[in-house]
């Protein structure tokens, strides 16, 4: 392998560790949204009011509790589908990150998934 394929390796290595970054900031943070939702929709089951408020831009609006826990169902389902997805795609880039790490340290990728397979 000469010199400009391996900085080609490299370069293409570092894109993807920091897209592995960012996905696994996003992934964070749709962890907290769905905690942050779970713990709304469990003070909705304890409470004895017929109504919530709701803020909505600049203002409070009254909303119905059956309507509240809907909403946050759907915005709890939205997000725990967006954490799938972003899970698959942390998988996918971290097998992208094995073999590059591989062709640069110059195994085969054969040997690196036996690796990695004993790791987990």
């Amino acid at each position: 392998m000469n010199d400009e394929e391996k900085r080609e390796l490299m370069m293409n290595f570092e894109r993807n560790r920091q897209m592995l970054s960012s996905i696994m900031q996003q992934k964070q943070q749709y962890n907290i949204q769905v905690e942050v939702i779970g713990a709304s929709l469990d003070e909705l089951k304890d409470t004895k009011e017929k109504t919530v408020m709701k803020i909505v831009g600049n203002i409070m609006v009254s909303k119905s509790i059956a309507d509240m826990k809907k909403e946050l169902e759907e915005q709890k389902s939205s997000f725990e589908l967006r954490l799938k997805t972003l899970v698959k795609q942390e998988e996918t880039t971290m097998t992208k990150l094995n073999s590059l790490k591989a062709q640069i340290e110059g195994k085969p990728a054969s040997e690196e998934k036996k690796t990695t397979k004993k790791k987990k």
